[in-house]
């Protein structure tokens, strides 16, 4: 069985989730679904990350210990996940035990194989970013340092564990070479290369200024820096130190998914230490975009963050999976309004999909007493239905390069080209002068709509599982191996009567 191990980030918990959150999660879980319903055996993992400056400062202006606030957090984004519907096989927290014990090991492998020292850092710091940058960096104002999101950096000078960065620039610009789509979109890879070939520095992994983090065996008061513990989590899910040969299969065949903003620390520092500890690289990163609400940037302190919740209760879930995942091309910033939200579920949802199966079934069952009325032929390559039954393939590459938009774009074409093939039919007309006829399309039609359900059933599931439930189709005959004439709905069998599936919205 074909393996795929796919990985949103571990969220930082110094606040609540947002549409942000949601949007990766959202990605993950599609494609999970995709490569589950083809078959694949998929291990999806995601998280919360729980150290560093951020948090302890987050805890300490609660007046409580950072553990119960990290508890109450990580609460929100477990919440968000089942609210969502998300089918992660794992949550790991970077607080666990299990966790700790694959940072410590992943740490002693580094110290064993000679990638670590201790020094003194001397350089700039965000603690939002949890990041230190190089002053090429920053952006100076009024003789102070900002980061290009406007985060004033400090400057910092203690006693520090580096690890030998520098060493690994010339190995990382070669596995860029030869693996030419570990880093997407393209233009993330160039970035990175870009920043690669301007030079890397050994980097600062430990901290000695606070004191919540795992901390560095042997020493009395270095803790990890927060993002080798962040970035070890993707191991963790695996059992590392102790992984299995199974789990080597998956981490080679594996995806993280992660916002723009944190493609550094994926892309450069992450595959330079897994070099270092002599471990396979994952085979993807992708970079998706960031979301902007109706042109502005999303802000706590503007007060125009988007919670994705509010969103799910206003609008429902497949409407927030839809909108999100169709709207924007996966790896490009998106735009989000009510405005442009509603003009999407009314065109797409509303009118293309519900609408068009709510007119053909209603009219079916009440004329054909709800049973398929005709025992269809094996398509032509000119026909509709052979297009339809070819769909899956259509959108296969580009659900393997996880352009999802792209895959979304085909599907709802399609379905324009059955609401005209309906249109042209006109069933309700031929039906007076000839029922065969009628019957005949109104079967093209419902075919369609079964493999239409299978197909969508990784974008709108409940919508999906709604389409395939009208329509009596059993559980065991919903993955994509059912995309196929032999599969077929047969003369006579029973159709149920449908429902409204998407409401429309002023």
């Amino acid at each position: 069985m074909k393996k795929i191990y796919l990985t949103t980030p571990i969220f930082y918990v110094n606040d609540s989730p947002h549409i942000g959150h949601a949007y990766t999660m959202l990605i993950c879980d599609t494609l999970a679904k995709f490569f589950q319903l083809d078959g694949y055996e998929v291990l999806f993992t995601t998280g919360t990350d729980e150290h560093g400056m951020k948090v302890e400062k987050a805890a300490n202006k609660k007046q409580i210990e950072p553990k119960v606030f990290v508890d109450k957090v990580s609460k929100n984004f477990v919440k968000l996940s089942k609210t969502l519907k998300i089918s992660n096989t794992d949550f790991v927290r970077t607080t666990e035990e299990r966790h700790k014990k694959a940072a410590k090991a992943f740490w002693e492998v580094l110290t064993e194989n000679n990638q670590i020292y201790l020094s003194d850092y001397k350089g700039w710091y965000s603690v939002r970013d949890e990041s230190f940058f190089l002053e090429k960096e920053l952006e100076k104002r009024n003789n102070e340092f900002y980061t290009v999101d406007g985060e004033k950096v400090q400057w910092i000078e203690e006693e520090s564990f580096f690890f030998k960065l520098s060493n690994w620039e010339d190995e990382l610009l070669k596995y860029y070479d030869n693996n030419p789509e570990f880093i997407s979109p393209s233009t993330r890879r160039n970035e990175v290369i870009s920043f690669v070939k301007s030079g890397l520095k050994d980097l600062s992994i430990s901290r000695t200024s606070f004191g919540w983090g795992i901390k560095v065996e042997k020493t009395s008061n270095h803790i990890m820096y927060v993002w080798i513990d962040a970035l070890v989590n993707y191991l963790t899910s695996l059992n590392y130190p102790e992984m299995s040969e199974k789990s080597f299969l998956f981490w080679e065949n594996s995806s993280h998914i992660i916002g723009k903003d944190i493609l550094k620390f994926h892309a450069v520092y992450w595959p330079a230490m897994l070099m270092a500890a002599k471990l396979p690289l994952p085979k993807k990163i992708f970079a998706h975009g960031w979301w902007t609400n109706e042109g502005q940037k999303i802000s706590k302190s503007i007060g125009n963050v988007i919670d994705p919740n509010d969103m799910i209760e206003k609008y429902g879930l497949d409407q927030l999976r839809f909108f999100l995942l169709r709207e924007v091309t996966l790896g490009q910033d998106g735009d989000f309004s009510e405005q442009s939200f509603k003009t999407r579920i009314n065109s797409d949802l509303s009118n293309n999909l519900g609408n068009l199966i709510q007119r053909a079934l209603k009219f079916n069952n009440k004329n054909f007493s709800n049973k398929m009325p005709f025992e269809l032929e094996k398509p032509n390559k000119d026909d509709l239905l052979f297009e339809v039954y070819n769909m899956y393939e259509k959108i296969k590459p580009d659900m393997d390069n996880y352009q999802i938009s792209k895959a979304l774009e085909k599907i709802f074409t399609l379905l324009n080209k059955l609401n005209k093939f309906m249109d042209k039919s006109e069933p309700w007309n031929s039906f007076k002068t000839n029922q065969e006829v009628a019957a005949r399309d109104l079967s093209i039609l419902i075919e369609s709509f079964r493999v239409i359900g299978i197909i969508l059933k990784p974008y709108i599931p409940d919508a999906s599982e709604k389409i395939l439930g009208f329509l009596n189709i059993k559980d065991e005959s919903r993955d994509f191996k059912f995309i196929d004439f032999k599969y077929k709905l047969k003369k006579g069998h029973c159709i149920n009567d449908p429902e409204p599936l998407f409401p429309r919205y002023e």
